[in-house]
């Protein structure tokens, strides 16, 4: 199993997970897309794919950044999209027009093509987010981006991976210190918004790190961290000669990576 991200951030965001190189068949899933067609197109080619090798999109919740090309892109090439009953009613039925829906929720395995997806529940200022686990029956990876504050839920979902993207949104003092309104701070720093930094390394401290090989460092804000923090702080609790850390870029995520054992 590999996984690739067409970009991650306020701007927009959009993973891929394939069971096998999409020369060689296999099932790959598109887990958001907040990119328009065009751009969509443009950078699912860079990565050698076409919008017609997704056998599925998996949606998260309704932000725009995440869902904003979600169904334009569907509609066009005639892809299923998965997604809660919560994000289908914020959604609403006119953008959902002409798709394909189903309907998943939290604890409920999807089964698409090789992959088997589990949804899990986050706290995010949404009407029912989730976030996933992936696996293809040998390797593991978890997804967390866009939660506000750990659960236990959050964190037993997590246990066990491969290979873990986790939001680490904001730098608590760089947030603090921003030009932003204090609104908006607050919803960024709140309960429901964004992880920061020191929260995504205490859900890491505490996950089951047997078998973690990759972290990806993801969601990043453009004003309130830096990459270098994020490495930095990642560093700290993982295992630097078993486990790499990795860094998601806005405009150009990254390439594929390989989950190994």
């Amino acid at each position: 199993m590999k996984f690739a991200s067409l970009g991650s951030g306020s701007e927009g965001n959009a993973l891929l997970i394939s069971t096998s190189p999409a020369s060689g068949g296999g099932t790959t899933v598109m887990l958001d897309c907040g990119f328009g067609i065009r751009e969509t197109e443009r950078r699912l080619e860079r990565l050698s794919l076409l919008p017609a090798d997704l056998a599925g999109i998996v949606v998260t919740h309704e932000h725009q950044d995440h869902v904003g090309g979600v169904f334009k892109v569907a509609r066009r090439h005639g892809i299923t999209v998965w997604l809660t009953h919560g994000t289908a009613h914020a959604v609403g039925a006119t953008a959902m027009r002409g798709v394909d829906i189903r309907i998943c929720r939290d604890a409920q395995l999807l089964v698409i093509g090789a992959l088997q997806i589990l949804p899990y529940t986050v706290p995010h200022d949404a009407r029912e987010p989730v976030q996933y686990v992936l696996s293809d029956g040998i390797s593991k990876l978890g997804v967390l981006t866009d939660a506000g504050h750990a659960t236990p839920h959050l964190v037993a979902s997590l246990d066990g991976c491969d290979a873990l993207m986790l939001e680490c949104n904001h730098d608590l003092a760089m947030l603090a210190g921003s030009a932003y309104p204090y609104s908006l701070k607050q919803r960024i720093g709140g309960a429901y918004g964004h992880l920061s930094n020191q929260t995504s390394c205490e859900i890491l401290a505490a996950i089951d790190q047997a078998r973690l090989r990759t972290v990806v460092g993801a969601h990043l804000s453009l004003q309130n961290n830096t990459a270098d923090l994020v490495r930095k702080a990642l560093c700290g609790v993982v295992d630097a000669d078993r486990t790499e850390v990795m860094i998601a870029d806005q405009q150009d995520g990254f390439e594929w990576v390989e989950i190994s054992r």
